[in-house]
């Protein structure tokens, strides 16, 4: 559907539109009692984020590449149907197809509580069987209100079993790197690195990023807040349906090797990801599903 067909189908006066964003890419503005929100069709993926009174909690790079075939960096993307590089072949898209593709819009709804509900869906087809040879329905379901919670469900809907993984790859915007900490982590083990085994348990109650950090807590759901003391924040990120925080800044020297951040952009984001990797993958058979969720908010 283009933007005119978008808008006489699922608009919502003054609360719900979809425009032409940059490189041609449909976004959906979102205008809830509590807050706005930005979603691009491509990628299912939020871009922007912003409670009543405050600075976007999301970041997007500005040298984000919006391009059919590659990432958006930034804001949320969605990881499906495996988190990293393939477990097997290492040609196959980072991060899994789903970020790669751009989302049908199934459902806007505006809800009792003040609220604004999106559902996309994304379901097999001649492109991602090429990549991942299984039948699959999966639907992104995006709430805007005081939080914004996020849920993307894989259902099998073919004739042999799958395992399917992910995430919802958040990156958050911050005054500084050098100014926030993170609680909510102390006691997890984690693969720290690149490390092929998870050895390293946090001891601190809070961490604080001095370098590249690749930190994968194994076993963990709490939740975890984003305190920046410039900005007198704190951002709670919570989850449902993941068992594996990912916390990642490249910091000064990785990022130099990526195009579509600026050197100094590091200083400007972290990620604290819902994760379904390692040993928590689902196995679905025919008719089941598995739903991961992150939920975002002040504090």
């Amino acid at each position: 559907m283009n933007d005119s067909e978008l808008n006489a189908k699922f608009a919502i006066p003054g609360q719900l539109e979809f425009v032409t964003g940059k490189d041609g890419f449909t976004v959906a503005l979102i205008t809830s009692h509590y807050s706005k929100a930005e979603v691009s069709l491509y990628g299912a993926h939020v871009l922007s984020f912003i409670p009543e009174g405050q600075k976007d909690i999301l970041w997007m790079s500005p040298q984000s590449m919006f391009e059919q075939g590659k990432p958006i960096r930034g804001g949320i993307p969605v990881c499906f149907p495996w988190f990293g590089p393939h477990a097997t072949d290492s040609q196959k898209p980072m991060h899994g197809f789903a970020r790669l593709n751009t989302w049908n819009l199934i459902e806007s709804s505006a809800l009792e509580n003040g609220n604004i509900r999106l559902i996309l869906g994304l379901s097999s087809n001649v492109e991602t069987m090429a990549l991942w040879p299984f039948a699959f329905l999966s639907k992104v379901i995006i709430e805007v209100g005081k939080e914004l919670d996020i849920t993307i469900c894989c259902t099998n809907t073919g004739t042999e079993d799958f395992i399917v993984g992910g995430a919802l790859h958040s990156y958050f915007s911050v005054s500084n790197i050098a100014n926030i900490n993170i609680s909510g982590l102390k006691d997890h083990l984690y693969y720290a690195g690149f490390a092929k085994e998870a050895h390293t348990i946090q001891t601190d109650e809070t961490l604080r990023i001095l370098n590249e950090e690749n930190r994968r807590y194994i076993n963990h759901t709490d939740d975890c807040v984003i305190t920046d003391e410039k900005w007198n924040r704190s951002i709670r990120v919570a989850k449902r349906g993941s068992k594996v925080t990912v916390v990642w800044n490249p910091y000064s020297e990785v990022v130099k090797t990526m195009a579509d951040i600026p050197d100094s952009g590091y200083n400007d984001f972290i990620c604290v990801e819902a994760v379904n990797a390692y040993s928590d993958v689902h196995n679905l058979k025919p008719g089941e599903n598995h739903c991961l969720s992150t939920v975002i908010g002040l504090v």
